[in-house]
């Protein structure tokens, strides 16, 4: 239906409810008394839906339709394997605690109408689940137990709480350990198993891939390209036609070059640079990947249903086809190309005093990597400026601009938190070898710098333009989030200034700065990186608080990105002078779910990613079962701590394995307190463990305290800034990837906002 017509049918529907005369009715009823034709029933269906998911009207226990009361909200419910929940609800600060007799049989991510209670028996609110507005799981993945007369399937995610029916017929020849796909039949109830059918069996638990496939699947991405996306292919050509290269600017005489990682196949930004006098001319050439997938394609609806790429360990399941994302959109060195370029003229302090944007006709001269580059500014290698030394100047001059650019964006408050991400090594089968932190290097800063530039000045060209864009948004953190870091680091000497309704990113910036190189670095980053919010995409040019901007997007990588791609057929369509106002409303009607599908695949395409390198970690480790290492205490909680390694493994240490007393855990100091000894652990604190237990199933790593661990407790401290670090030095910079330490807070998803540029992918 319409989106227009579906709103002037919902207030008709409102209007109805809101009658005094209005009683209860059944949907039957409804149809009768609005004399809805058969036609239009479904409809009909679909208004109610649309309304009980705006939290307006609700069904009660009789199954008939009423107005919403003020305390029934509407949130996606988040399970967790104890059988209790929290219903997450947009806008809102808190999350809605459910107890385990009040889910009524909701499933994680299932779409809930939740009733707040009034009367609030602890510090969270809590509310019991009125009705399930639309379930978030039809097909789930899991491992198949068989029984003498049916089956029954443990879901791989353990969120869903709870095992899968799956009756005798349906097990579709499926014997105990092999991973399967399972449709849901029968959600259940309170008191009643959810019941399935076996659709697909992936494998055996233990044959090589069955498990990242297993992920792949449950995480619901798309492998293959459907048949029509790969028959459309057929028409676009290997290589760059005349036709395609008319009316574009012909700029293949400028030095230019792609610098990416060494293992990188899809290429879709270059560079060319220049200096006249005080100004540098910066060139930012991005593939122009609408000439190949217009709007409306086959292969458009499959790259928006993807949204992204996805980066695995092992492998990349691509947005676009390999022959569009590694052949003729991809900028290889050496042959034409069409390019959308941003050129801007940047002055001695980082002003962007001028810019143009304009379809080009590239030609890549070299494709360098950032190791090479690395080796030229840093290392100074011999070889490797000989090697390239016809570009060596071209790479300096760039390395002075990065610099410009990003002072620039210091001192305006851009907060970078430079959290090193997981490398691991596989082998020819896919068994880690090797895993540890990947450091970002002068190659990998100057490219990010020049990417943060081009995404600031296209955003802010098309805000003062007023025409309809997709925007990369980053809130301000929750003024409560904030007030609680602020009371805490004054126990260290710190202190930051709060406004009356929000701070700015310069404060946390010069809170990191200070205590840069201090044993409290790693426990302050970390719980200022927690009072942060996830970027997203939008229509509305709301800002980036992690990068201190007014104004910014992602256009610099539309082969791998669907929010960049749609905006490029924006830019496109204005620079052709064919932004009509018919089109100005058609993007004004699609551009909010464009906003909206692109930052839910982005969170789907994380979830893999982490649950595929928490995997890897979980199989690297096992080896190292008996063994000690030194690690930091990266989170704790009531039922544990978690400890981060030099490598970036994290494994906790349960309560229930801290044999010599009972722990609790004190919240408000982010601490775990012996009840008895008083033996105390915080957040940031150094400990040797041992490994304990490696389980592939649960992706959990389980540590022990080394019986030669030396505890601190409460009354070894003069002071409360001592006691928070008495065993703790400078442990550097930790981690994001795969770091889940707290249930409330997902660190590698805020990650975004604070590296959210170009990844180097």
């Amino acid at each position: 239906m319409d989106r227009t017509i579906l709103e002037v049918k919902k207030q008709l529907v409102l209007s109805m409810m809101e009658d005094k005369k209005y009683k209860p009715l059944r949907f039957k009823e409804i149809i009768a008394v609005m004399q809805v034709p058969k036609a239009e029933k479904q409809d009909l269906k679909e208004v109610l839906d649309s309304l009980i998911h705006d939290g307006k009207i609700m069904i009660d226990s009789k199954t008939r339709y009423k107005l919403a009361n003020a305390n029934l909200k509407v949130g996606t419910f988040s399970g967790t394997q104890r059988g209790y929940g929290f219903v997450v609800i947009e806008g809102e600060k808190e999350d809605i605690f459910i107890p385990e007799n009040a889910t009524k049989g909701a499933m994680n991510k299932d779409v809930v109408q939740v009733m707040i209670r009034e009367e609030q028996t602890g510090k969270r609110r809590e509310g019991e689940i009125v009705s399930i507005v639309e379930r978030g799981n039809t097909e789930i993945v899991g491992t198949f137990q068989k029984s003498k007369n049916f089956g029954f399937v443990v879901p791989d995610n353990l969120k869903l709480g709870r095992d899968i029916f799956i009756p005798k017929e349906h097990t579709k020849g499926a014997v105990t350990g092999h991973k399967v796909v399972v449709k849901i039949v029968d959600f259940g109830g309170k008191d009643k198993n959810p019941e399935g059918r076996i659709t697909e069996i992936i494998g055996h638990i233990n044959d090589p891939g069955v498990d990242i496939m297993s992920i792949i699947k449950s995480n619901n991405l798309p492998m293959e390209f459907p048949d029509p996306v790969m028959k459309s292919l057929d028409t676009i050509p290997d290589e760059v036609d005349g036709a395609d290269m008319a009316g574009r600017m012909d700029i293949r005489d400028l030095q230019m070059v792609t610098i990416d990682g060494e293992d990188a196949k899809d290429l879709d930004d270059a560079i060319t640079i220049s200096k006249n006098g005080d100004k540098y001319t910066l060139g930012v050439h991005i593939a122009d990947v609408t000439n190949y997938v217009k709007e409306g394609s086959a292969l458009d609806v499959e790259a928006l249903k993807r949204g992204t790429s996805v980066y695995l360990v092992d492998r990349v399941i691509p947005m676009l086809p390999h022959k569009l994302s590694n052949g003729i959109c991809s900028l290889n060195a050496g042959v034409d190309r069409l390019a959308l370029s941003c050129f801007m003229d940047i002055d001695q302090k980082g002003n962007v005093v001028g810019h143009k944007i304009a379809e080009t006709l590239v030609r890549v001269d070299r494709r360098m990597s950032y190791t090479s580059v690395k080796k030229i500014l840093e290392d100074h290698d011999e070889a490797e400026i000989e090697e390239y030394k016809e570009l060596v100047p071209m790479f300096e001059m760039m390395q002075e601009l990065a610099l410009i650019l990003r002072e620039k964006r210091h001192k305006r408050g851009s907060i970078d938190f430079d959290f090193p991400e997981s490398k691991i090594i596989l082998n020819e089968k896919g068994k880690p070898i090797d895993i540890k932190a990947y450091e970002r290097n002068t190659a990998t800063k100057i490219i990010e710098d020049f990417m943060l530039i081009a995404n600031e000045t296209i955003a802010e060209d098309y805000f003062w333009q007023e025409l309809p864009f997709v925007y990369r948004t980053h809130e301000n953190p929750d003024s409560e989030k904030i007030e609680k870091l602020g009371i805490f680091i004054n126990n260290f000497g710190y202190s930051i200034k709060i406004g009356q309704d929000d701070i700015h990113p310069k404060e946390l910036q010069k809170l990191l700065g200070k205590i840069e190189g201090t044993p409290e670095e790693a426990l302050i980053s970390r719980l200022t990186l927690r009072s942060m919010k996830q970027a997203k995409y939008t229509v509305t040019n709301d800002g980036h608080f992690g990068l201190s901007t007014k104004y910014y997007c992602h256009f610099t990588s539309p082969i791998r990105r669907y929010p960049d791609l749609q905006i490029h057929r924006i830019i496109k369509e204005n620079l052709r002078g064919k932004m009509s106002e018919k089109r100005i409303t058609h993007y004004d009607r699609i551009l909010s779910d464009v906003a909206r599908q692109s930052s839910e695949t982005e969170r789907r395409a994380d979830e893999a990613e982490r649950e595929v390198e928490k995997l890897k970690k979980v199989e690297y480790m096992k080896q190292f079962i008996g063994e000690q290492f030194e690690g930091v205490i990266s989170g704790i909680t009531t039922w544990g701590m978690y400890v981060e390694l030099p490598n970036t493994v994290e494994g906790m240490i349960r309560v229930t394995a801290m044999k010599d007393d009972y722990y609790y855990y004190d919240e408000e100091h982010y601490m775990m307190i012996g009840e008895h000894t008083k033996k105390m652990y915080k957040l940031g604190q150094k400990v040797t463990i041992e490994v304990v237990d490696c389980d592939r199933e649960l992706r959990t790593i389980d540590f022990e305290l080394a019986e030669s661990e030396e505890e601190t407790t409460i009354e070894d401290q003069d002071n409360e800034k001592t006691a928070s670090l008495q065993q703790t030095e400078n442990y550097g910079k930790h981690t994001a990837k795969g770091a889940t330490m707290n249930p409330d807070v997902d660190e590698q998803a805020i990650m975004k906002i604070v590296k959210d540029t170009y990844s180097g992918k």
